[in-house]
């Protein structure tokens, strides 16, 4: 039998509106982001196993803010020797682009949220009666809110979290159409802003994520 989560993970997870995958994060300057984020009111921060470094981020991250804060995850966890280290540094979700079995009985063992990738209605079902607490719909850019609401339609149950080409301008169309909350990647960590240093446009982006997100579920 898993171990449930706290729902106040799921909470905090669904609260933030977007999850902020930090793929290709570098250590000098990750804090700063995660903080540039924050201050526009994103605090779901997904740090990808790819990055150099992956667990020593996490941990960092996590260190940086209380539980009351932010939300701290690993993201691209392709299998389950992955994902035990990441909840080992700290992470709090566990997020794949694919249905891994072994990562989501992982998860469910150690009492962490865990959010396996799928496309289709049926992967999404099994995901969900497999032990995920919300299914990453991936890439959503290929298929578009249309898509999301197919699957949300029947299977209102399952939360669903699509990822990949989504940004302010379209966020707003894939909450309407069922998204309990969205990843997004390049669209909300501007590489050259942050190589520049110009952390004040990451949070100028986050705002406009979350105010287009707030209008959207108050509608």
């Amino acid at each position: 039998m898993s171990t449930p989560h706290p729902s106040s993970d799921f909470e905090r997870l669904v609260n933030s509106g977007v999850v902020a995958v930090m793929r290709g994060a570098d250590a000098d300057t990750i804090i700063d982001v995660a903080q540039a984020l924050h201050d526009g009111g994103v605090t779901a921060y997904e740090i990808t196993a790819d990055n150099p470094d992956a667990m020593a981020l996490i941990e960092e991250v996590s260190a940086s803010f209380s539980a009351d804060e932010a939300i701290v995850g690993a993201g691209t966890v392709l299998e389950d020797t992955t994902a035990r280290r990441a909840i080992e540094r700290g992470a709090e979700f566990v997020v794949s682009p694919t249905f891994d079995a072994g990562v989501v009985e992982t998860c469910n063992r150690y009492g962490t949220l865990v959010a396996p990738g799928v496309l289709t209605p049926t992967e999404a079902l099994d995901a969900y009666e497999a032990g995920a607490d919300v299914v990453k719909v991936f890439p959503a850019s290929s298929i578009g809110p249309g898509h999301l609401s197919s699957i949300a339609g029947p299977l209102p149950q399952i939360p669903l979290m699509p990822t990949g080409g989504i940004d302010a301008d379209n966020v707003s169309d894939y909450i309407e159409a069922g998204a309990a909350v969205v990843g997004a990647g390049s669209a909300i960590m501007d590489a050259d802003a942050i190589a520049a240093g110009d952390f004040e446009a990451i949070t100028e982006t986050a705002r406009a994520f979350t105010r287009e997100i707030e209008q959207a579920r108050s509608d």
